[in-house]
């Protein structure tokens, strides 16, 4: 099963339309962790799980997604409301509340995937304002692909195109 996870697009709809058209029949779902500061009704969200990030109207979006794809299951936030800037502390203890073997966020425009305690914790980046050790990039976003035996983390740039050096790998 394959998810692809972005963020942080901060209006530009473009990219969303480049990415999500270039991956939507590859993947079984596509969750957008927030600051799209893009209107629900845009058919761009046609399919997509979407929650509110810090610059979007509030109460547009929910604050956070609990969905069942396929043997997984995904938590999914923005991140203030949780302070990841600060860690992933909150996030992790939400995250074992409902469940979740996934959990997906965004808010700090930096890559990274780690494992704590069953659930893989993914913020695939900012897709159009990276901060951080790979700002130079120029965006990233995730594609998640889940086994019985294992979660595969790839991120990819702007270009659709893979990065094999950040490529993470976790055995269940």
């Amino acid at each position: 099963m394959k998810i692809l996870v972005i963020s942080d697009n901060h209006g530009d709809q473009a990219i969303l339309k480049t990415v999500f058209d270039g991956f939507r029949d590859q993947v079984d779902a596509i969750f957008h962790c927030g600051d799209s500061e893009t209107d629900q009704t845009n058919p761009v969200f046609n399919n997509v799980a979407v929650v509110e990030g810090n610059n979007d109207p509030r109460g547009v979006f929910p604050d956070d997604v609990v969905q069942t794809v396929g043997n997984e299951t995904v938590f999914m936030t923005h991140g203030d409301l949780y302070g990841v800037s600060m860690g992933l502390t909150h996030l992790s203890l939400k995250a074992q509340e409902v469940g979740a073997t996934l959990a997906f966020f965004g808010h700090t425009h930096q890559l990274g995937a780690e494992s704590e305690e069953g659930c893989v914790y993914v913020n695939p980046g900012s897709i159009s304002l990276p901060r951080g050790e790979y700002a130079s990039i120029g965006g990233t976003f995730a594609i998640v692909t889940s086994t019985p035996t294992a979660v595969q983390v790839d991120f990819y740039d702007r270009h659709l195109d893979r990065l094999p050096e950040l490529q993470t790998n976790f055995e269940r």
